[in-house]
């Protein structure tokens, strides 16, 4: 049946590019299919994964977007949340369609999209894949939504992608934003809808981008659906407009260096000048009526709040010093990482999600004699399984179907001589768990395929917000390599912990928000609040903030603070542990030597656990 259906899919395929008639398909896409065909010398049968890069070379992509990751993450997380009991994924991508961004919506939803690699790395270019969402919205610069048997290839007919292209302040294409579906009850219409949310979204992204560019011009919104921007300065001259200001003006790169005057495109009286942020009605240049449009003024830079003063010591360990604070538990675990300077000891680092242990681990790299030489690090928990093996141990030329002509060094060889930061080791599969404790205790690695070891000098740091010692008692962690990771333990408060909690937010607030003020009401409101997600939460909160703040003041408005209630962290834990292994058991048919071995338990310690979860084992 699999088979017939291809056949099918490349007969309708086939008919399309030949422009035959009674194919009944959208126009746009059987012009995407021809493309691929025609120019791109695709076959629509061929089966197989999407290119996907490694950890280094998207974080290479990445840095020259920073400014715009930045400020679309928290419209992405936003999008993420409004659509996760729908099953989508989140991407953001760049304009060669590699997804830098990825939120996966869990459960049997995210395992899909991760067997199928769509997630961060993995590149959807028309090119390659043929059509698709990301691939072909970016190829014609303007939204679409691939539904199922519309795509190119076979094999991704199971999803349904709606993207929407993003451009830069100079309506320049910068990427777009990518949902993609795997559910087969979700009509065509519910697709759509979620299309419609996505461009909203990526608007906002564009306009709030657009604003941090030019913050310190005179800003006016146009009236319109497409809401077009002008950014000019105190003598009226236009300093920036996005795509579609300049296509409704037909503005170019070289009026606009050449400082155009605002009068030439339209007409301001002084009172609206002197308004702030208030919308206004606007007229062309020619005096006839536009509409009502919106204008606000430069943001004014303010003076960086003063924080309290301490002796900060000099050299090496300043930065460590920097990040500890006011924060008596920090303070004794810089402290104690003095007491031990170049020692190959390593360390391990324990905090909540968001506490940032990346950045602290950064700032230990940084005190070390080694702070000239590499700092290579690795989510564990990000990273699929499959892959982990290869980025971690590097891999010979041909040692699995896939694999880079020229091989690849991996994580650890190229840490060599600096240091490995390995985040949520207690992801860390247990079959991986013993090759690391191998390159520990011998310090070599053996590359997939190689026929010798590679030696390596690394320092090593991992960090984790669990409990590795009640894992390495119940079997789920290695005891031996626990104790190898744990030469030193750090552990990092969270930021509801900390003595010098108002001194964070306003040092964050002077880096997220540099242009703002935050009013009374909204400082109280961020002491009061627990914030789960520490200080990744804080910066997506307060940089959000900066983008929606009027007049350069957060107000409680701005503040995007979801409830969050009392918690009992045991009684989640316990809950999530007996659905998983409810869950697990259901998998495996009630049988419990393969539960077991799903699950990396011990046959006892997974009887153990359903005795104390309550589970039964008769359904």
């Amino acid at each position: 049946m699999a088979n017939l259906s291809a056949s099918n899919h490349v007969a309708r395929v086939l008919s399309a590019a030949n422009q035959m008639a009674g194919v009944d398909t959208e126009t746009r896409i059987a012009a995407s299919w021809r493309r691929c065909l025609i120019n791109h010398n695709l076959d629509p049968a061929r089966r197989g994964p999407p290119q996907t890069l490694t950890e280094s070379e998207v974080r290479h992509i990445a840095e020259p977007m920073e400014d715009l990751i930045q400020v679309a993450i928290p419209e992405l997380e936003d999008l993420a949340r409004v659509l996760h009991d729908s099953g989508y994924c989140v991407n953001l991508a760049d304009p060669n369609a590699t997804m830098l961004v990825s939120r996966l919506p869990g459960g049997d939803y995210e395992r899909m999209f991760l067997e199928w690699k769509i997630y961060t790395g993995s590149n959807f270019a028309e090119t390659f894949e043929g059509t698709n969402g990301l691939g072909t919205a970016l190829a014609e610069q303007r939204p679409i939504l691939v539904h199922g048997d519309e795509h190119f290839r076979e094999q991704w007919h199971m999803f349904t992608c709606a993207v929407s292209p993003l451009f830069d302040h100079a309506g320049r294409l910068a990427g777009a934003v990518n949902i993609s579906s795997c559910r087969s009850d979700l009509g065509r219409s519910a697709h759509e809808l979620a299309l419609a949310v996505t461009t909203e979204a990526t608007r906002r992204i564009e306009h709030s981008f657009f604003r941090r560019r030019y913050r310190a011009s005179w800003i006016t919104t146009l009236p319109g659906e497409g809401q077009g921007m002008l950014a000019y300065d105190n003598d009226r001259r236009v300093v920036g407009a996005c795509r579609s200001a300049r296509a409704a003006f037909g503005l170019t790169d070289a009026m606009i260096d050449d400082g155009i005057d605002l009068s030439h495109l339209l007409q301001l009286d002084d009172r609206a000048t002197r308004m702030s942020d208030e919308p206004v009605t606007l007229r062309r240049a020619d005096g006839t009526p536009w509409g009502r449009g919106h204008l606000a003024p430069p943001v004014r830079a303010r003076s960086p709040r003063p924080l309290p003063t301490r002796e900060k010591p000099a050299g090496q360990f300043s930065g460590l010093h920097r990040l500890a604070g006011r924060d008596p538990v920090l303070i004794k675990g810089v402290k104690r990482l003095m007491t031990v300077g170049n020692l190959d000891l390593p360390i391990l680092l324990h905090g909540e999600t968001g506490a940032g242990k990346d950045v602290f681990a950064r700032a230990i790299h940084a005190a070390s004699n080694r702070a000239g030489r590499n700092y290579v690090a690795l989510n564990c928990a990000a990273m699929p399984e499959s892959l982990i093996d290869a980025e971690l141990f590097g891999y010979e030329a041909g040692a699995f179907t896939g694999a880079r002509r020229e091989g690849s060094k991996g994580l650890i060889v190229q840490a060599s001589g600096g240091t490995l930061f390995l985040d949520e080791i207690g992801d860390m599969p247990l079959a991986l768990q013993t090759r690391l404790l191998r390159v520990l205790e011998n310090r070599e690695v053996w590359p997939l395929g190689a026929l010798k070891p590679v030696p390596v000098d690394i320092r090593l740091i991992s960090a984790t917000h669990r409990d590795l010692a009640r894992m390495a008692e119940d079997g789920s962690f290695r005891s031996d390599l626990y104790y190898r990771l744990r030469g030193m333990e750090i552990r990092l408060p969270a930021l509801r912990e900390r003595a010098d909690r108002r001194d964070v937010i306003a040092q964050i607030a002077d880096q997220e928000a540099p242009h703002c003020r935050i009013s009374t009401e909204a400082w109280a409101q961020l002491m009061a609040y627990p914030f789960p997600g520490n200080m990744r939460q804080l910066r997506h909160v307060l940089r959000l903030a900066s983008a929606t703040a009027e007049g350069g003041v957060i107000t409680e408005a701005d503040l995007d603070l979801p409830p969050f209630g009392p918690r009992d962290v045991e009684t989640d834990h316990a809950a999530a542990e007996r659905a998983a292994i409810v869950d697990a058991l259901r998998g495996n048919g009630g049988r419990v030597t393969e539960t077991a071995k799903a699950l990396r338990l011990s046959r006892a310690t997974l009887y153990r656990k359903i005795k104390v979860l309550k589970i039964g084992l008769d359904g």
